[in-house]
């Protein structure tokens, strides 16, 4: 079994990698806005906007929950129901090879781009801005763990649309939406209104605050977590009743 595992995990490696939807938004796309952000605001502190912290300090953490987004909302589903489509997943289904294999293949590439791809936002951002590492390592993590199980089951819910185009469409408007208003583009203090009400339904708003707080220094949030978690499940639940093999 961790032998099939392993083959269809260097597999989908490859797969992944020759899509140049994966390279754009999870490896060039954060480390763009990166320098944009850099170039324009700096690492002054501020104390009117970025929770107060320098916009580089800011920034940074969000940027490798953006990394994620980028795979759960486009690569993960656009995969999938280009295998659909494909009849991959129909002959999968119907040979000996246990299904789990396929997925855990995809979580464990999905984890590999991620982590490559926050490492690259992370390590450049420290050569070049003058930025602050992580007040807690090990609760940075972990926030950006919980920030691929929550992605990682988004995914699998938009790879229950019936048509590549379909699933990529969607997960353009929910990854850009989510970018805007949830506090990776604009910083959240400036946003009013309407834009402030969607910016509460989002839930990378939450997992925003998770991955930077352990980082900031600031207390870990419950209620966050909470709001991540439901997020989360409710996603994994409406994947698991529309999820179609063919």
């Amino acid at each position: 079994m961790m032998h099939a595992l392993a083959r269809s995990t260097s597999i989908e490696a490859k797969l992944f990698l020759r899509e140049p939807l994966t390279v754009v938004f999870t490896l060039a796309l954060p480390l763009l806005f990166l320098f944009v952000m850099g170039g324009v605001f700096g690492n002054n502190p501020n104390h009117h906007y970025y929770r107060g912290v320098g916009a580089l300090d800011y920034y940074v953490p969000a940027y490798c929950a953006l990394v994620w987004a980028a795979v759960g909302l486009l690569v993960l589903p656009v995969h999938l129901v280009r295998y659909r489509e494909d009849g991959v997943l129909r002959r999968l289904r119907a040979s000996a090879a246990p299904p789990w294999t396929l997925f855990g293949a995809q979580a464990a590439v999905a984890f590999g781009i991620s982590l490559v791809g926050s490492l690259l936002v992370i390590g450049l951002a420290s050569v070049t801005y003058d930025i602050h590492f992580p007040h807690s390592v090990a609760g940075f993590a972990g926030a950006w763990l919980l920030c691929g199980v929550l992605f990682c089951a988004l995914g699998l819910m938009l790879a229950a649309i019936p048509s590549s185009r379909g699933a990529l469409g969607a997960g353009l408007g929910l990854f850009f939406v989510m970018m805007i208003l949830s506090g990776a583009g604009p910083p959240p203090e400036v946003l009013t209104g309407a834009m402030h009400w969607v910016h509460n339904m989002l839930p990378l708003t939450y997992m925003l605050r998770l991955v930077q707080d352990p980082w900031l220094g600031k207390p870990w949030s419950m209620a966050d977590t909470a709001v991540v978690a439901g997020f989360t499940v409710a996603a994994a639940v409406a994947a698991r009743f529309t999820f179609r093999w063919e």
